[in-house]
């Protein structure tokens, strides 16, 4: 396996420990590559963010305080894991950032189940961290996605 080098700064927040600043700069980002550059139109505002066991995930590059990547980890009422929104600014994709917030996310599920839905033409890379897949693919927003499970 290749080692991959990170220049960027990893960042974790508990959601009652985020400031205004670091969320709206975290949902703008989700805005910009859902909703402008995907062309999806859907509830990005879920209600989930603030919930008392969500963590947030991000990587910051270049000196910046701005999130280049991101990512968001939810504790299920079922005691799984969730990982979704999972996200690269254009301008930073094919540094590694993706698999640096998995890799991040996934130390801190542990031997939790985790569940997640792909998009599919990513499952690959997911599968890569021992995801697999766990139904049929199904349409989110009109884009393909695959329910996949990561058991301990």
């Amino acid at each position: 396996m290749r080692s991959h080098q990170y220049p960027a700064t990893l960042r974790r927040q508990w959601s009652a420990d985020l400031t205004t600043d670091q969320l709206y700069a975290v949902l703008k980002l989700r805005c910009e590559v859902f909703v402008v550059e995907q062309n999806v139109v859907y509830p990005e505002l879920d209600g989930r963010d603030l919930e008392p066991g969500t963590r947030h995930f991000w990587l910051e590059g270049d000196g910046s305080d701005r999130p280049e990547a991101y990512l968001r980890l939810l504790e299920e009422p079922d005691g799984t894991f969730r990982i979704g929104r999972v996200c690269t600014a254009r301008a930073a994709r094919g540094r590694g950032y993706s698999r640096r917030l998995m890799e991040a996310a996934l130390a801190e599920v542990g031997q939790v189940a985790c569940v997640l839905d792909a998009q599919t033409y990513v499952a690959d890379f997911y599968a890569s961290f021992g995801f697999e897949p766990q139904g049929p693919e199904f349409m989110d927003d009109g884009i393909p996605h695959l329910p996949m499970r990561r058991s301990p």
